[in-house]
């Protein structure tokens, strides 16, 4: 079947590629900057595949939703932005607890509290680190282009089944409302098969499969835990994923992922019109985080720089994973502010080429 090409905005080609994708059913609630993807499903899903779509009355409302929906086996997923992602942590640890495969989206904007509509990279330590209660882990992949918006769909599906585990999209503001052409893959199936754990109804001859993230128990709640961690484990090991642009010959790095990463590669290019060796190392997956790789880069290289919409939140992880082998410096802005290539690049001859001279 071959595949179409359109002009999209990014909120409307990642609905569209989970309608695509045989999504079943989609809870949300609108929030700038992603209400596109609530109106887009509301115009085109149900007609289509018979996919439900329904606007929740509230984020927490929404994502108990997708833990009901989700226990059944089918695809689901909701949306929101920063804001909202806060409202639906708690029902993100009883799901994760539960070990559901899901799709969460977070359209990031500037915060903290309400913020701005802006885009923002501030909620990197909610998505990474656990945002809620406990010790459990999500899939965070982070998309750089509206392609990859629709590409990590269907990525994120499949994972999210693979490992029984909730994957998070991590895009912002400017990629959701950003126009560009993308490739759309071709229509699949809604699922008809049952997951042997999905609470379908008893049959004769199977126990009832119960779903619940509720233990009173410490030895097994302990059982639980142990299961969840080896889980994490072997998703570190097998779902890395980053991408390197000029880093062969590069004396400095900028690190940077989703839309920051792509201004990146624009200063890195700048840099070597002047004869600064700059490359770009961007992770695509937030958790697991590829810290081997950057580690492997920091033999080769001069020195780093973490380039971010925040405080500096990614940037622990870049020093956790230099482990103190190069030095590793920070630029970012916040409230809503998106950094320049040619900001970059100033910064970049201040904090690393200057100190060289």
């Amino acid at each position: 079947m071959n595949k179409e090409m359109k002009l999209m905005k990014g909120n409307e080609a990642l609905a569209e590629a989970s309608i695509l994708a045989g999504c079943d059913a989609y809870f949300g609630y609108p929030i700038t900057p992603q209400s596109e993807v609530l109106e887009y499903l509301s115009n085109e899903a149900t007609n289509r595949t018979g996919m439900v779509v329904l606007q929740a009355e509230s984020e927490i409302a929404s994502i108990n939703m997708v833990y009901g929906a989700a226990g059944t086996g089918k695809k689901v997923m909701t949306s929101s932005s920063s804001p909202g992602m806060s409202l639906m942590q708690e029902g993100i640890s009883y799901i994760a607890c539960a070990e559901l495969p899901c799709l969460l989206i977070n359209v990031q904007r500037g915060g903290p509290g309400l913020g701005t509509i802006q885009p923002g990279q501030a909620d990197y330590f909610q998505s990474v680190k656990g945002g809620g209660h406990g010790d459990y882990r999500l899939i965070v992949l982070a998309p750089s282009t509206v392609q990859e918006m629709v590409d990590f769909v269907g990525l994120g599906f499949d994972l999210a089944f693979k490992h029984r585990n909730p994957v998070l999209l991590l895009t912002d503001g400017a990629l959701g409302q950003m126009m560009e052409k993308v490739l759309l893959p071709p229509q699949k199936p809604r699922k008809t098969e049952f997951e042997p754990w999905g609470t379908t109804g008893k049959l004769k001859g199977r126990e009832r499969n119960i779903i619940t993230s509720l233990s009173l128990q410490p030895d097994v709640m302990e059982n639980i835990n142990n299961h969840l961690q080896e889980k994490y484990r072997r998703i570190e090991k097998e779902e890395v994923r980053f991408e390197m642009t000029d880093c062969e010959d590069a004396d400095f790095v900028l690190v940077a992922y989703g839309l920051v990463a792509r201004i990146c590669q624009k200063a890195a290019h700048l840099a070597r019109e002047k004869g600064i060796k700059v490359g770009v190392f961007r992770p695509i997956s937030l958790f697991p985080y590829p810290y081997k790789p950057l580690n492997e880069l920091a033999d080769k290289v001069q020195s780093f720089m973490t380039v971010e919409m925040s405080s500096g939140q990614m940037v622990e992880d870049v020093r956790l994973a230099v482990n103190g082998k190069k030095p590793v410096e920070f630029h970012g802005r916040m409230g809503g502010i998106v950094p320049s290539p040619e900001e970059i690049l100033e910064k970049l001859e201040q904090k690393l080429v200057g100190v060289l001279a």
